[in-house]
């Protein structure tokens, strides 16, 4: 993997690097076989032209690549979601917020990446572009994770620096543990939606996937338009928890081995880490009993574009949208109080404690062929989906804050340590990544 944005700034600052060449490898990067079904389209002229800019150099992108997942209006682009229905649809007028404070920062857009259809589910496999492997497994073809699925692999192969994508269940933590890449998920009303096809108005997530902490740092800074505060605080100064219920069931061995040899780790760097139970997380299975926000707030979207091209539609996708037809006005309603109410119970579980600390997902990234697009693999599809959301998916329940970070060891597949909190804690849990990433390291 080439250097992270931090330190590839630090080069083209010194003079040892430029722009242009920076751009080249990354396009260089696109075009290789790791990258193949990464991009939907690439726009390396326009890239080209970016990073040409004289003034870029002395911006905070300077001028370096970042890829766009498909959900996000670029101007004079079609955003397709990932789908074939909005193949026909008008172009976008204008950037979406998070495009245009990007690009203003002197991000190259490289191209739109790959996902699942509308961002609707956490394996990254896509029957209509096809599914990008994992990078991390040059024999096995394996899923990348999704929804951000091809904003993962872009990082990974070092097309880009910053993957622009969202987080609804675990949309950009989920491709970021399969990868072994960083994921960093703000508190959602801290980054604007505008601009984007909604998946849950309620969960979604504006954010994006980097390749070490301090550039999610950057990238959050940028999208926020927010500065971190930056803490002198050691790791042993923090109080963190694990919490077992459910977030430790059926761990394979691969996850277990790394996230207990990283709990260890943290603990010899000072940390003080404490064992929870956190029941509530059992409630939200009945909490969401009647289909979540997701299925709801898709099918208002969706309803009218259903009702004409149902057909084109990812067939899982479509079932999952379709479950939101029938909930009912007080059923939505009832939801509403119920997770206004558990995150309550949760936030005052979890007072004293800075973050708490989970496997970001229990696998590691099964075969592409397990689950690729076909009804006879729809029952093992429909159960990894579930393992992988999970675990992400209850900081989202929450309103909060998450970040996962690799904890793998060399010669293993990814495994992602998710450090994460309630809402507006994102400043601490961004500085303990920061100092779990180097302990890790």
């Amino acid at each position: 993997m080439r250097t992270d944005l931090v330190a590839t700034r630090e080069r083209l600052l010194s003079g040892q690097s430029r722009p242009a060449n920076e751009l080249e490898a990354s396009i260089a990067a696109a075009q290789s076989p790791a990258c193949e079904r990464a991009f939907v389209s690439t726009h390396f002229e326009e890239a080209r032209r970016a990073a040409a800019d004289p003034s870029a150099g002395a911006k905070p992108l300077a001028g370096l690549a970042i890829s766009v997942k498909d959900l996000f209006d670029v101007a004079g682009q079609v955003t397709a979601a990932g789908s074939r229905v909005l193949a026909d649809a008008p172009a976008a007028a204008q950037d979406s917020p998070a495009v245009a404070r990007l690009r203003a920062a002197g991000a190259a857009l490289l191209g739109r990446t790959n996902m699942t259809e509308f961002a609707f589910s956490g394996v990254g496999t896509n029957p209509h572009h096809g599914t990008p492997a994992n990078p991390a497994d040059a024999a096995v073809p394996r899923i990348p994770g999704g929804s951000s699925s091809g904003a993962a692999v872009s990082v990974a192969t070092g097309a880009a620096f910053i993957g622009l994508g969202s987080d609804t269940g675990g949309s950009i933590r989920i491709p970021a543990a399969l990868c072994g890449i960083v994921g960093f998920k703000n508190t959602a009303r801290l980054t604007p939606c505008e601009g984007t096809v909604p998946l849950s108005t309620t969960l979604d997530t504006v954010c994006a996937m980097t390749r070490s902490v301090r550039d999610a740092i950057v990238a959050h800074e940028l999208l926020a338009a927010r500065s971190v505060t930056r803490g002198c605080v050691p790791l042993a100064g923090y109080r963190l928890a694990v919490a077992r219920t459910n977030m430790l069931d059926g761990l394979d061995p691969a996850v277990s081995l790394a996230f207990e040899r990283s709990l260890k780790t943290l603990r010899d760097a000072g940390a003080h880490i404490q064992e929870i139970a956190l029941a509530e997380i059992q409630e939200l299975g009945s909490i969401q009993a009647t289909g979540g926000f997701s299925a709801a707030e898709s099918f208002a979207w969706h309803r009218n574009l259903l009702a004409r091209k149902a057909d084109g539609y990812d067939p899982r996708v479509r079932a999952r949208i379709e479950r939101g037809a029938g909930m009912k006005a007080h059923e939505y309603i009832e939801l509403i109080h119920a997770r206004r109410d558990w995150i309550a119970r949760v936030e005052a579980a979890l007072r004293g404690f800075d973050a708490v600390l989970s496997p970001t997902v229990p696998i590691v990234a099964p075969p592409i062929a397990q689950v690729a697009p076909g009804a006879e693999r729809d029952e093992e599809f429909f159960r990894v989906n579930t393992l992988l959301l999970r675990n992400p998916s209850v900081v989202n329940m929450l309103d909060g804050c998450a970040i996962s970070i690799p904890c793998h060891a060399p010669g293993e597949l990814p495994s992602g340590l998710m450090i994460w909190q309630s809402a507006m804690r994102d400043d601490t849990v961004l500085n303990i990544a920061l100092q779990a990433e180097a302990a890790l390291a």
